[in-house]
C-alpha cells in the first residue's frame, strides 16, 4: 500500500514546478481549556487516565504499571495523582511531543524505564527547531530521554500481559509507534488517530498524508470487532471507527494529490473545496491543508523530481 501510494504521488506531480503552500501557521493559538482529570477502566487491569492534557494508557502488570505517554509537564503531577499508589515500572512514548512526553522524568526519576523508536530518542535528546510554531524547543533534562529504542517492531511481557510494539511511518511525526496490549485487547495509537482535534501532520520531521494512511492500514491488520483503540486525544475507539477515519483520509490524500500534482496551494485546494463533503468538520482547515501541501512537497523531491 505505501509503495502504490508513492507511486501515485510521484505521477500525479509530474508536471509540477513549485509548491506555493502559503505563509508558515504558528501552533494554534488558544489552547483547549482544561478539563477534570479522569479515569476510566477499558480491562481488567487496564484503565486509561484522561485531559492531561490527553489521554495516557495505565496496565497494571502486577510488578508496576506500564504506561502509554506520560502527559504534559504541568499535569505530571495530577497524572500520578489519579494513578494512585503503585509506582511505574515501564513507560512508552508514543511520539515525542511534550504533550505526550511531558511526565517523563517525573516517572523515570522514580525508576520508571522509558521505551520509544530511535527518532523519538533522537527529537527529545537535543533541541530542536519547530517550524509550525516558529521557535527553537529546549531538549527536556537528560532524565526524560528514552533509555530503550527500536527501529521496526518488539515485543515483551509484563506480568500476565503480553505487549506488542512497532514503528508507524512518517504518520503523525517521524517516530509514532504503536503499543498493543494484546492479552487485554487494548491498542493505544498516540496522535496517529484523531477523532477529537485536526489531524496533525508535522511534516518538518517527515510525516505526510500518504504516511498518515498506511499507519492507519497497519493498525486495522492488528485490530478486530472487539480491540479498543486509544487515541492520544478523544473517546476510546472501535475498528469500524478507526477505518472510517482512514476512508476519510484516503480520500483527503486521493483529491489533495491530484491537485497538487497541478501546482495548487493550500489555498488553492481550500477554494476547490476539497474538505467540504468528506464527513467531518475541520477547526482550522488551510492549516491542515498547509500540513498536506508540505508533506507532499517533502517526499515528491525525495523522490528526485524537478522542484524548483
Amino acid at each position: 500500500m505505501a509503495q502504490d501510494r508513492r507511486h501515485f504521488l510521484k505521477a500525479s506531480c509530474a508536471g509540477l514546478a513549485s509548491l506555493a503552500a502559503g505563509p508558515v501557521l504558528a501552533a494554534q493559538s488558544s489552547a483547549p481549556r482544561l478539563q477534570p482529570v479522569a479515569v476510566a477502566s477499558l480491562a481488567e487491569r487496564v484503565r486509561v487516565v484522561s485531559n492531561v492534557p490527553g489521554n495516557v494508557l495505565a496496565c497494571n502488570t502486577g510488578k508496576g504499571l506500564l504506561l502509554v505517554d506520560s502527559g504534559a509537564l504541568a499535569l505530571a503531577p495530577a497524572l500520578r495523582k489519579a494513578l494512585g499508589s503503585e509506582r511505574v515500572s515501564t513507560l512508552f512514548n508514543t511520539h515525542y511531543h511534550a504533550d505526550q512526553t511531558g511526565g517523563n522524568a517525573l516517572f523515570a526519576k522514580a525508576g520508571a524505564q522509558i521505551h520509544a523508536h530511535v527518532v523519538t530518542k533522537q527529537w527529545l535528546a537535543a533541541d530542536y527547531w519547530s517550524a509550525p510554531e516558529d521557535r527553537w524547543i529546549k531538549a527536556p533534562p537528560k532524565e526524560a530521554v528514552p533509555t530503550v529504542t527500536f527501529r521496526d517492531r518488539g515485543e515483551l511481557t509484563a506480568g500476565p500481559e503480553h505487549i506488542e510494539f512497532g514503528y508507524l511511518l512518517e504518520a503523525h511525526t517521524r517516530g509514532d509507534c504503536y503499543v498493543y496490549l494484546r492479552d487485554s485487547n487494548v491498542l493505544a495509537v498516540g496522535d496517529v488517530a484523531s477523532p477529537l482535534r485536526d489531524p496533525m501532520l508535522d511534516w518538518f520531521t517527515g510525516a505526510w498524508l500518504g504516511g498518515r494512511v498506511d499507519a492507519m492500514d497497519l493498525l486495522l491488520k492488528l485490530a478486530n470487532a472487539q480491540t479498543q483503540i486509544v487515541p492520544a486525544y478523544g473517546a476510546v475507539m472501535t475498528r469500524a471507527q478507526l477505518q472510517a477515519e482512514r476512508d476519510l483520509m484516503f480520500k483527503i490524500y486521493e483529491r489533495t494529490a491530484a491537485l497538487t500534482g497541478k501546482g495548487n496551494s493550500a489555498q488553492d485546494m481550500l477554494d476547490a473545496g476539497v474538505l467540504g463533503d468528506v464527513g467531518r468538520t475541520f477547526a482550522d482547515p488551510y492549516r491542515f491543508l498547509y500540513d498536506v501541501a508540505k508533506g507532499f512537497q517533502a517526499h515528491y523531491t525525495n523522490f528526485g523530481g524537478n522542484v524548483v
